[in-house]
């Protein structure tokens, strides 16, 4: 589901205002900065989104996860709770978190607080929990909250049940009066939203009956994700390219260090038979155990013939 994740970051990146009113049920907020969503820990955790806002006269920030089922590891208190202490220490502002659950049978278990029942210790951290399944789409439709949009499918259908409520959805975003390219953008995301709760074949088969593919394929969300797939081949691509630097460079001190070993000893030069020999070991453990019986061994008959046992 790594796609519903990198365009629900998109939307709510894209159409802050929309989803800090929806989920915190008020208008009078203005969002001022988006902010980086890395929190400083032993292990760096990423929150999915982290909003600078000012709600009547007051600063505060909006931590936003959205989460397609059910997490145990660790649960989902406990993970809240460690992101809101963290951002306490790091900004000193008051936290709005909210879960956004966004398959129909997610989030049911969810308390909405981290509660530590310790007498003269306990810890109550609350945050609001957002079932997209118990929201009433028609409302959404009806706002044309740009980011929300995208969304509507996986609400409550008005009266209707399955395909003909997407169907809906879908021609509420054509008659709204948005400029081509935001239009497009809701549609995408409409389209790869949907798959969490109609069969791939359902979705594809209103788009492709409305004729939308070709927008959707050239919509700004459709290559922001591209790009972000080719930027995450590229960075995996350099992290295997540097283990296998490391490798490499590994392997090259241990072979280096051995040969030093046996030409001091028993004056083996780079031409000798056995340097050659050596070279073609790849292990690097087995080279390291090859250098330290070089060291040991009484003679270079005695370190030949442990190379030749290995073989």
């Amino acid at each position: 589901m790594a796609d519903v994740d990198t365009i629900s970051k998109y939307l709510i990146q894209r159409y802050p205002d929309d989803f800090v009113r929806f989920s915190l049920s008020r208008d009078d907020i203005k969002v001022l900065a988006v902010l980086d969503t890395e929190q400083p820990t032993v292990k760096a955790r990423r929150t999915d989104s982290l909003l600078r806002v000012r709600i009547g006269d007051t600063k505060c920030l909006v931590h936003t996860e959205f989460q397609t089922a059910d997490r145990t590891n660790p649960p989902m208190p406990r993970r809240m709770a460690g992101y809101i202490g963290r951002l306490v220490e790091q900004y000193g502002l008051p936290v709005y978190a909210i879960v956004i659950y966004l398959r129909p049978d997610a989030g049911r278990r969810d308390p909405g607080h981290y509660f530590q029942e310790s007498p003269g210790h306990r810890i109550l951290i609350e945050y609001q929990v957002i079932r997209l399944s118990e929201q009433a789409g028609q409302s959404i439709l009806a706002s044309g909250a740009v980011g929300l949009l995208p969304f509507a499918p996986l609400m409550q259908p008005a009266g209707q049940v399955s395909a003909a409520w997407l169907e809906t959805c879908v021609r509420a975003v054509q008659a709204q009066p948005l400029d081509l390219s935001v239009k497009a953008d809701c549609l995408a995301g409409m389209s790869l939203l949907s798959g969490l709760v109609y069969a791939p074949e359902t979705v594809s088969t209103i788009f492709f009956k409305e004729g939308l593919m070709d927008l959707i394929r050239e919509s700004p969300v459709a290559q922001y994700l591209t790009q972000q797939a080719r930027e995450e081949g590229i960075e995996q691509g350099r992290q295997e390219g540097r283990q296998e630097g490391r490798e490499h460079g590994s392997r090259e001190r241990a072979m280096e260090a051995l040969l030093d070993v046996l030409e001091i000893r028993f004056a083996v030069d780079t031409t000798d038979p056995l340097a050659a020999r050596i070279a073609t070991i790849d292990d690097v453990q087995r080279l390291k155990q090859l250098h330290r019986a070089a060291i040991q061994v009484p003679s270079l008959k005695a370190f030949r013939h442990l190379l030749d046992a290995d073989e």
